[in-house]
């Protein structure tokens, strides 16, 4: 059964300028048709095209092409759920059961997030929010909230196996992109970013009985901040060389 808790306040601190999410008709990577009539890059593709795949490649070539792209899939059926959700949480509404064993897990990975870190939101500013810094990139977050009395920008993440900090630079730069993106447009000064993450529970083969989701948290903020954000404005740069 999907546990009961009760949602953070939702407030309306600003105005919102929602940006359209469409795939370029030339590169067909995904961009963002701003308020002000620009055609944006998103955040995803600045740091796919500027990640080391060494390491991915290395771990396709090891599991293999069509395992690694069934983990893949799995993995992102299951993040979807899990997102789906958590925002019908945050919005009040009815969370779904679901029916079957990706949903039922998913779920339960909600739940885990939901307990262990919005416990911790003081007040919802927006969901699933477009947000972008003209003239150079946009995207969407996850959760612009009040965490413990700060401002801040959050992101759900999913995992089969638990993280280690050092493995999620991505993450971290990603929330520097939204609290950037956010500052420049709305002026607030959001040095703050969190990393919600439920870990996938085991399943008991025999009886299908789902186990307990670890939850990790991960907080960047103060001088880590700062060093994601020159890191961040690195990956920029290095992008716009390539295009």
């Amino acid at each position: 059964m999907t546990v009961q808790y009760t949602p953070p306040a939702f407030v309306e601190r600003y105005q919102y300028k929602n940006c359209k999410q469409v795939n370029d008709p030339v590169t067909r990577k995904r961009v963002y048709l701003t308020p002000d009539g620009e055609s944006l890059p998103s955040v995803t593709t600045i740091l796919s095209a500027t990640k080391d795949m060494t390491h991915l490649n290395e771990w396709k070539k090891r599991v293999g092409a069509e395992n690694a792209q069934r983990i893949v899939t799995e993995a992102s059926g299951r993040g979807t759920s899990m997102h789906q959700n958590l925002e019908s949480f945050i919005a009040g509404v009815a969370r779904q059961q679901g029916n079957n064993l990706v949903h039922q897990i998913a779920n339960k990975m909600a739940d885990n997030i939901i307990q262990n870190g919005l416990k911790d939101v003081d007040e919802v500013w927006a969901m699933e929010q477009s947000l972008y810094y003209p003239e150079v990139f946009s995207g969407t977050t996850d959760l612009v909230c009040v965490h413990k009395g700060i401002p801040c920008i959050a992101d759900y993440k999913q995992s089969n196996k638990p993280k280690d900090r050092k493995w999620i630079d991505d993450y971290f730069m990603q929330l520097l992109f939204y609290g950037t993106a956010h500052n420049k447009v709305y002026g607030t000064d959001i040095q703050k970013g969190i990393i919600f993450m439920a870990v996938k529970p085991p399943v008991n083969e025999i009886t299908g009985e789902i186990g307990e989701s670890t939850y990790q948290e991960f907080v960047v903020e103060g001088a880590e901040w700062k060093k994601y954000e020159s890191m961040m404005w690195d990956k920029i740069e290095a992008y716009y060389k390539l295009v």
